[in-house]
Protein backbone atom coordinates (compact mmCIF):
# COMPACT_ATOMS: atom_id res chain seq x y z
CA UNK A 1 0.00 0.00 0.00
CA UNK A 2 1.67 3.58 -1.32
CA UNK A 3 1.13 6.60 0.95
CA UNK A 4 0.78 9.97 -1.27
CA UNK A 5 0.83 13.31 -0.15
CA UNK A 6 -0.36 15.92 -2.68
CA UNK A 7 -1.69 19.18 -2.72
CA UNK A 8 -6.04 18.78 -4.12
CA UNK A 9 -8.99 20.37 -4.77
CA UNK A 10 -12.49 18.78 -3.35
CA UNK A 11 -14.57 18.26 -6.81
CA UNK A 12 -17.01 15.71 -5.19
CA UNK A 13 -18.37 15.20 -1.86
CA UNK A 14 -20.79 12.87 -0.38
CA UNK A 15 -21.65 11.39 2.93
CA UNK A 16 -21.05 7.48 2.92
CA UNK A 17 -22.33 7.20 7.00
CA UNK A 18 -23.20 9.38 9.87
CA UNK A 19 -19.34 10.00 10.26
CA UNK A 20 -17.76 9.40 6.95
CA UNK A 21 -17.81 10.75 3.71
CA UNK A 22 -15.98 10.04 0.34
CA UNK A 23 -14.52 12.45 -1.70
CA UNK A 24 -13.14 12.61 -5.30
CA UNK A 25 -10.04 14.62 -5.16
CA UNK A 26 -7.86 16.09 -8.05
CA UNK A 27 -4.52 15.99 -6.56
CA UNK A 28 -1.88 18.36 -8.87
CA UNK A 29 0.62 15.16 -9.53
CA UNK A 30 -1.25 12.21 -9.01
CA UNK A 31 -4.60 13.00 -11.06
CA UNK A 32 -8.16 12.19 -10.20
CA UNK A 33 -8.47 10.11 -7.23
CA UNK A 34 -11.71 8.75 -5.57
CA UNK A 35 -10.60 8.41 -1.38
CA UNK A 36 -13.03 7.45 1.91
CA UNK A 37 -12.66 9.70 4.52
CA UNK A 38 -12.81 7.68 7.54
CA UNK A 39 -14.49 9.43 10.62
CA UNK A 40 -14.58 12.59 9.05
CA UNK A 41 -17.56 14.39 10.42
CA UNK A 42 -16.43 13.02 14.12
CA UNK A 43 -16.01 16.24 15.98
CA UNK A 44 -13.40 14.73 18.05
CA UNK A 45 -10.33 16.70 18.78
CA UNK A 46 -7.63 13.85 17.04
CA UNK A 47 -10.24 13.58 14.16
CA UNK A 48 -9.97 17.68 13.83
CA UNK A 49 -6.82 16.90 13.95
CA UNK A 50 -6.53 14.43 10.95
CA UNK A 51 -8.93 16.89 8.98
CA UNK A 52 -7.41 20.10 9.54
CA UNK A 53 -10.09 23.18 8.40
CA UNK A 54 -12.64 20.46 7.62
CA UNK A 55 -13.21 18.46 4.48
CA UNK A 56 -15.45 20.57 2.24
CA UNK A 57 -16.73 20.79 -1.80
CA UNK A 58 -14.73 23.38 -4.12
CA UNK A 59 -11.85 23.88 -1.02
CA UNK A 60 -7.88 22.80 -1.42
CA UNK A 61 -5.56 21.91 0.71
CA UNK A 62 -2.65 19.11 1.27
CA UNK A 63 -3.92 15.49 1.48
CA UNK A 64 -2.60 12.43 2.14
CA UNK A 65 -3.70 8.98 0.34
CA UNK A 66 -3.38 5.64 1.00
CA UNK A 67 -3.87 3.74 -2.43
CA UNK A 68 -3.50 -0.01 -2.96
CA UNK A 69 -3.53 -0.86 -6.96
CA UNK A 70 -6.75 -3.47 -5.98
CA UNK A 71 -8.43 -0.56 -4.35
CA UNK A 72 -11.06 1.68 -6.19
CA UNK A 73 -10.87 4.05 -3.93
CA UNK A 74 -8.10 5.42 -1.56
CA UNK A 75 -8.11 5.95 2.21
CA UNK A 76 -7.63 9.93 2.92
CA UNK A 77 -6.22 9.74 6.12
CA UNK A 78 -5.12 13.60 6.84
CA UNK A 79 -6.33 16.67 5.35
CA UNK A 80 -4.78 20.16 5.94
CA UNK A 81 -6.88 22.95 4.57
CA UNK A 82 -5.19 25.44 2.31
CA UNK A 83 -8.18 27.48 0.67
CA UNK A 84 -11.69 26.75 1.78
CA UNK A 85 -13.04 29.05 -1.10
CA UNK A 86 -15.59 30.31 1.40
CA UNK A 87 -16.65 33.82 -0.61
CA UNK A 88 -17.29 31.60 -3.24
CA UNK A 89 -20.18 30.32 -0.81
CA UNK A 90 -21.79 34.14 -0.24
CA UNK A 91 -22.78 34.55 -3.70
CA UNK A 92 -24.86 32.44 -5.51
CA UNK A 93 -23.54 33.51 -9.32
CA UNK A 94 -19.94 32.48 -7.98
CA UNK A 95 -21.41 29.56 -6.45
CA UNK A 96 -22.53 28.37 -9.80
CA UNK A 97 -20.03 29.33 -11.55
CA UNK A 98 -17.49 27.65 -9.10
CA UNK A 99 -19.80 23.84 -9.53
CA UNK A 100 -19.46 24.40 -13.31
CA UNK A 101 -15.96 24.75 -13.27
CA UNK A 102 -15.14 21.22 -10.88
CA UNK A 103 -17.90 19.68 -12.64
CA UNK A 104 -16.03 20.16 -16.33
CA UNK A 105 -12.68 18.94 -14.64
CA UNK A 106 -14.72 15.39 -12.78
CA UNK A 107 -15.85 15.03 -16.49
CA UNK A 108 -12.71 15.70 -18.90
CA UNK A 109 -10.23 14.36 -16.49
CA UNK A 110 -9.66 10.76 -16.28
CA UNK A 111 -9.02 9.31 -13.32
CA UNK A 112 -5.13 8.71 -12.22
CA UNK A 113 -3.99 10.96 -15.14
CA UNK A 114 -2.07 13.74 -13.22
CA UNK A 115 -2.56 16.99 -15.23
CA UNK A 116 -0.67 20.07 -13.09
CA UNK A 117 -1.66 22.99 -16.15
CA UNK A 118 -5.74 22.10 -14.86
CA UNK A 119 -4.70 21.91 -11.62
CA UNK A 120 -3.53 25.13 -11.31
CA UNK A 121 -6.41 26.88 -14.11
CA UNK A 122 -8.86 25.67 -11.72
CA UNK A 123 -7.18 26.64 -8.29
CA UNK A 124 -6.64 30.13 -10.08
CA UNK A 125 -10.42 29.95 -11.19
CA UNK A 126 -11.72 29.29 -7.81
CA UNK A 127 -10.15 32.59 -6.18
CA UNK A 128 -12.20 34.37 -8.94
CA UNK A 129 -15.15 32.24 -10.63
CA UNK A 130 -17.11 35.61 -11.45
CA UNK A 131 -14.18 37.18 -13.28
CA UNK A 132 -15.26 35.57 -17.24
CA UNK A 133 -11.33 36.35 -18.33
CA UNK A 134 -10.35 33.73 -15.43
CA UNK A 135 -13.16 31.42 -16.17
CA UNK A 136 -11.77 31.87 -19.87
CA UNK A 137 -8.39 31.02 -19.04
CA UNK A 138 -9.06 28.29 -16.96
CA UNK A 139 -11.75 25.90 -19.56
CA UNK A 140 -9.14 27.57 -22.54
CA UNK A 141 -6.66 25.78 -20.47
CA UNK A 142 -8.63 22.61 -19.46
CA UNK A 143 -9.70 21.95 -22.96
CA UNK A 144 -6.20 22.20 -24.23
CA UNK A 145 -4.57 20.22 -21.34
CA UNK A 146 -6.68 17.16 -22.38
CA UNK A 147 -5.75 17.36 -26.19
CA UNK A 148 -8.81 19.07 -27.11
CA UNK A 149 -7.12 22.47 -28.35
CA UNK A 150 -9.24 23.79 -32.03
CA UNK A 151 -7.70 25.07 -34.41
CA UNK A 152 -8.45 28.75 -34.98
CA UNK A 153 -6.07 29.67 -37.28
CA UNK A 154 -6.98 27.88 -40.38
CA UNK A 155 -10.09 25.80 -41.92
CA UNK A 156 -10.11 22.70 -39.56
CA UNK A 157 -11.53 20.39 -42.65
CA UNK A 158 -9.35 21.62 -45.48
CA UNK A 159 -6.44 23.66 -43.96
CA UNK A 160 -7.00 26.66 -46.14
CA UNK A 161 -6.16 29.86 -44.65
CA UNK A 162 -9.29 31.90 -43.28
CA UNK A 163 -10.35 34.83 -45.49
CA UNK A 164 -9.37 38.13 -44.38
CA UNK A 165 -11.48 40.87 -43.81
CA UNK A 166 -14.67 38.63 -42.97
CA UNK A 167 -16.04 39.40 -39.38
CA UNK A 168 -18.48 35.80 -38.86
CA UNK A 169 -16.77 32.79 -38.89
CA UNK A 170 -17.83 29.07 -38.27
CA UNK A 171 -16.99 26.72 -35.60
CA UNK A 172 -17.88 23.00 -35.84
CA UNK A 173 -17.56 21.76 -32.41
CA UNK A 174 -17.30 17.82 -34.29
CA UNK A 175 -14.33 18.75 -36.24
CA UNK A 176 -12.91 20.90 -33.25
CA UNK A 177 -12.08 24.11 -35.40
CA UNK A 178 -12.99 26.76 -37.63
CA UNK A 179 -14.59 26.47 -40.76
CA UNK A 180 -15.30 28.66 -43.68
CA UNK A 181 -18.60 29.26 -42.55
CA UNK A 182 -21.63 28.16 -44.70
CA UNK A 183 -24.51 27.71 -42.32
CA UNK A 184 -24.27 24.32 -42.58
CA UNK A 185 -23.92 21.01 -40.54
CA UNK A 186 -23.14 22.13 -36.72
CA UNK A 187 -21.25 24.98 -37.72
CA UNK A 188 -21.94 27.89 -34.94
CA UNK A 189 -21.14 31.62 -36.60
CA UNK A 190 -18.57 32.92 -34.78
CA UNK A 191 -17.77 36.99 -35.12
CA UNK A 192 -13.93 37.92 -35.49
CA UNK A 193 -13.20 39.45 -31.99
CA UNK A 194 -14.03 35.96 -30.36
CA UNK A 195 -11.70 34.42 -32.59
CA UNK A 196 -9.22 37.17 -31.67
CA UNK A 197 -9.79 36.74 -28.09
CA UNK A 198 -9.08 32.77 -28.48
CA UNK A 199 -6.23 33.44 -30.61
CA UNK A 200 -4.72 35.80 -27.58
CA UNK A 201 -5.27 32.84 -25.11
CA UNK A 202 -3.19 30.43 -27.37
CA UNK A 203 -0.24 32.81 -27.49
CA UNK A 204 -0.48 33.45 -23.43
CA UNK A 205 -1.28 36.60 -24.04
CA UNK A 206 -3.47 38.69 -21.25
CA UNK A 207 -7.21 38.60 -21.35
CA UNK A 208 -9.31 41.73 -20.28
CA UNK A 209 -12.24 40.98 -18.29
CA UNK A 210 -14.10 43.67 -20.24
CA UNK A 211 -13.05 42.63 -23.24
CA UNK A 212 -15.83 42.43 -25.88
CA UNK A 213 -16.62 39.44 -26.84
CA UNK A 214 -15.33 37.55 -23.57
CA UNK A 215 -18.79 36.17 -22.26
CA UNK A 216 -19.55 34.85 -26.42
CA UNK A 217 -16.00 32.84 -25.80
CA UNK A 218 -16.95 31.77 -22.80
CA UNK A 219 -20.07 30.35 -24.43
CA UNK A 220 -18.32 28.83 -27.29
CA UNK A 221 -16.07 26.78 -25.08
CA UNK A 222 -18.47 25.46 -23.05
CA UNK A 223 -20.26 24.15 -26.10
CA UNK A 224 -17.73 22.80 -27.63
CA UNK A 225 -17.03 21.41 -24.15
CA UNK A 226 -20.28 19.42 -24.09
CA UNK A 227 -19.73 18.34 -27.30
CA UNK A 228 -16.33 16.76 -26.21
CA UNK A 229 -18.11 15.06 -23.22
CA UNK A 230 -21.31 14.27 -25.34
CA UNK A 231 -23.52 14.81 -22.74
CA UNK A 232 -25.12 18.63 -21.64
CA UNK A 233 -24.22 19.10 -17.85
CA UNK A 234 -26.42 20.61 -15.86
CA UNK A 235 -24.42 23.27 -14.17
CA UNK A 236 -23.44 24.27 -18.04
CA UNK A 237 -26.78 25.93 -18.15
CA UNK A 238 -24.88 28.66 -16.03
CA UNK A 239 -22.49 29.74 -18.29
CA UNK A 240 -24.78 28.71 -21.55
CA UNK A 241 -27.12 30.82 -20.86
CA UNK A 242 -30.06 30.70 -24.06
CA UNK A 243 -27.62 28.79 -25.31
CA UNK A 244 -28.71 25.61 -23.15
Amino acid sequence: MATIKDNAIVLRLMDWSETSQIAVLLTREHGKLSATAKGAKRQTPSVMAKFSGGLELLSRGEAVLMTKPTRELANLIEWDLADGCWPVRRDLRAFELAMYSVDLAHHLLHDHDPHPASFDALAKCLQSPTDPAALLRYQWALIDDCGYRPTIDRDVQTGEALPDGVQTLGFSATAGGLVIDNGAGDRWRVRRGTIELLAALQDGQPIDASAEGVDRANRLLCAYARTILDKHLPTMDTVLGEMA
